[in-house]
């Protein structure tokens, strides 16, 4: 009975894990991005489906890879105890990597003509999450899954209003995604509940203020 148990709990714990990693928040920004060229191929015209792809490319290349590569440099070089970023000091650093590309990411879409303009509220509110996040983490263990989840269910929404469309099912299911990645942090033991609501506000505050403050 007792192995029953343990095997059960080891499953769990792996479908937990491997769910944080394919909705890491570092990849929240290429799920975003897939999506809106998708829905909205029509905000892409005037370039070619190859230009498309590199497009995305690009936007996981300086979203997730190079923020991910530099933690793991940082673990090599001994900055950081492990790439799991168990800590709070551990995650320093790695905040201020990831502010920097997601405000370059920002400055570029605010150049960019044959792309949504919706992605330049979107871009700049993950920005400010990350900086908002690195002064909440001197007090808490702050959720990065939790501000990934509530920013990409706040960004559904004002799409939906921005461009006035029933983007009910896209909606119910980043919801669905969301509460998922939060029972797995939990499930797992790496956050406290306090820490994975203070992780969702922070992510859906941020990008209404963008939306206010951008558009």
């Amino acid at each position: 009975m007792e192995t029953s148990y343990s095997i059960s709990d080891k499953l769990l714990r792996s479908l937990a894990t491997l769910v944080s990693y394919l909705l890491h928040p570092l990849f929240i920004p290429t799920y975003i991005f897939w999506f809106l060229t998708w829905q909205f191929p029509y905000e892409f015209a005037g370039i070619t489906v190859w230009q498309l792809k590199l497009r995305l490319f690009a936007v996981f290349w300086m979203t997730a890879f190079f923020p991910a590569f530099a933690v793991f440099l940082m673990a090599r070089l001994k900055l950081i105890e492990s790439m799991l970023l168990r800590t709070q000091k551990d995650r320093i650093i790695p905040f201020f990597v990831s502010m920097f590309f997601y405000w370059w990411m920002y400055y570029l879409s605010r150049n960019f003509t044959d792309q949504p303009i919706v992605l330049k509220f979107f871009y700049f509110g993950i920005f400010i999450s990350t900086a908002v996040g690195v002064f909440l983490n001197n007090y808490m263990k702050i959720s990065l899954h939790g501000i990934g989840a509530g920013g990409a269910v706040a960004a559904m929404i004002l799409f939906a209003f921005y461009y006035q469309l029933n983007l009910g099912l896209a909606i119910s299911i980043t919801v669905m995604l969301a509460g998922l990645i939060s029972t797995c942090r939990l499930a797992l033991g790496e956050h406290k509940q306090v820490e994975v609501y203070a992780g969702i506000l922070t992510g859906i505050f941020c990008q209404l203020f963008s939306y206010w403050f951008i558009l």
